[in-house]
């Protein structure tokens, strides 16, 4: 199969999903994570819409890009001028891009909303892309709205695409915009398309939408159809329901469909990409998510465990680490000996020098899911329930008493403070801090306790916290599950706690999850 290029838009078209923004500094140090990783083409954002996009154009001038091509994206000239006159086309050529991106109307529909003539619409297309040619950029033109479009007026919409033909575009690229386009007309439709153009050797690309859940798998067929360019975001960021996710669609390429669009070697750190910029945009990673999520690997049942050892094709689509991530081993209820087993070896616990019979392991976790852990999103927690149940558990710290206060006064928000007495080999300590709320400021108590015995700490932050109530009918007696993730530089744990009382759960969760992170590389002995 044809080579297929690559083309980001996490950092304009990604940057209009709900929540999601970058400023400056950081856009440039996902553009070079791009970089590194093998993208083809980076589109930086809209310089002509926004002062902050300009800016990082300004900034890109001065990084160096080894293996992609920034580019510039922006709109067709305003009717009734001329191209050298549009001040979104000046500052598309003041951003020096070598390559832009255009994007034009379609649809009959959108030409009329716009108060515009349907001859107009055509000009508009031509003058610009023949504009940009005439600067030196390549120009990739972005049909917008091309298959609602095409259904719609199939004779108008070729017309747009021939127009930027006569301009002269280096690419055009088959947009369907609003995401509703299902997957058998999108491939009737890109065939079509290419026919009609049999005379051109211009070059097709795609960029779907996720609105019918359907990005990925368009993009998939629009390549088996003839696109030589994939446009689309990490982890499928982007207005609405998100565009086509990357993450996916790359693997795919790779090692379904045989299309040499990233080195393995580049395709190993996708898994960290993916991270890093939901690192960066402040979303929690979604676990779910294929390839690179958590739980993409994840096995559950005793039997699937059983199985993935003997032969992982079993019950996995590919092997894990082609991608850089790894098998993951859940344990509950539904666990057998081979998933506890399986799961102390990736933890580091031994089981078998000691004596101890997994099943009784197994038993006793079905007591404590009876209970209300879940220890199948707890992966930090299990690691030291197993080294208690074995008598291996060698606490860094131990609790000697915490308080916590809540004050609200008439007029201001509530306020929180923990005080934390901790003992840390011989030695005890004891320190307050202040919070957003109740586990925040136990939280920071607890961090600046321990910071005097294990500077680590400052590499670790909380960054999800889940209360559950796991049975109602005793009201505010009831029984409450909180579930915490947190992350380093290089890991994301997840722990446990739980109790009849919330602050008792989520120093449980809490506890255990400085325990883990400070167990991986920091040790502590007794001194006077």
């Amino acid at each position: 199969m044809e080579p297929v290029l690559l083309y980001d838009t996490t950092l304009r078209d990604g940057t209009q999903g709900e929540n999601i923004n970058f400023t400056v500094e950081e856009k440039i140090k996902i553009a070079q994570k791009l970089d590194e990783i093998g993208i083809h083409y980076i589109e930086g954002g809209w310089p002509g819409s926004n002062p902050r996009d300009k800016k990082f154009f300004e900034l890109a001038k001065k990084t160096e890009f080894k293996n992609a091509r920034l580019t510039a994206f922006g709109s067709t000239r305003r009717p009734g001028i001329l191209p050298g006159d549009d001040q979104n086309l000046k500052c598309l050529i003041n951003s020096e891009t070598s390559t832009v991106a255009i994007f034009g109307k379609t649809w009959d529909l959108h030409v009329k909303l716009m108060s515009n003539t349907l001859e107009e619409n055509l000009f508009m297309i031509e003058d610009t892309v023949a504009y940009l040619k005439g600067k030196g950029r390549e120009v990739i033109y972005d049909a917008e709205h091309f298959f609602d479009g095409y259904k719609a007026n199939p004779e108008y919409a070729m017309f747009t695409l021939k127009a930027a033909v006569s301009g002269g575009a280096d690419f055009l690229v088959l947009c369907d915009t609003n995401g509703g386009t299902l997957s058998f007309e999108l491939t009737a439709i890109f065939k079509e398309v290419k026919q009609k153009l049999n005379g051109n050797s211009l070059k097709l690309g795609i960029h779907t939408h996720n609105d019918c859940g359907l990005a990925v798998a368009n993009s998939i067929e629009a390549v088996n159809a003839g696109a030589v360019m994939v446009q689309g975001t990490i982890n499928g960021y982007g207005e609405r329901c998100g565009n086509a996710d990357l993450t996916s669609i790359i693997p795919i390429l790779c090692t379904k469909m045989d299309c040499a669009c990233m080195s393995l070697e580049n395709l190993k750190k996708i898994q960290k990409l993916s991270r890093f910029i939901s690192e960066t945009a402040n979303m929690i990673p979604l676990n779910s998510r294929p390839f690179v999520g958590k739980s993409a690997f994840a096995h559950k049942g005793g039997i699937h465990v059983s199985a993935v050892i003997k032969d992982p094709r079993a019950y996995e689509h590919m092997n894990p680490e082609i991608v850089g991530n790894s098998r993951q081993v859940l344990v509950s209820d539904l666990s057998g000996k081979s998933n506890v087993e399986y799961k102390a070896r990736e933890l580091g616990v031994d089981l078998g020098n000691n004596g101890y019979d997994s099943r009784k392991i197994v038993a006793r976790i079905k007591e404590m899911e009876q209970q209300g852990y879940q220890f199948d999103a707890a992966d930090g927690s299990f690691k030291i329930f197993l080294e208690k149940f074995t008598d291996q558990f060698k606490p860094l710290f131990e609790l000697e008493s915490f308080r916590v206060t809540i004050e609200k006064d008439k007029q201001k928000p509530c306020s929180a403070h923990a005080t934390v007495k901790v003992s840390v080999g011989c030695k005890n300590e004891i320190t307050a801090a202040e919070g957003d709320g109740p586990v925040s400021a136990l939280d920071n108590a607890l961090r600046k306790a321990l910071h005097k015995f294990y500077p680590d700490v400052d590499a670790m932050r909380l960054v999800d916290f889940k209360v559950r109530v796991i049975d109602g009918r005793d009201g505010t007696a009831a029984r409450v599950r909180v579930l915490i993730e947190s992350r380093d530089q290089d890991n994301i744990w997840s722990t446990i706690g739980v109790s009849e009382d919330i602050i008792e759960a989520s120093w449980q969760a809490l506890a255990d999850s400085f325990q883990y992170k400070l167990a991986k590389n920091s040790s502590i002995e007794c001194s006077g």
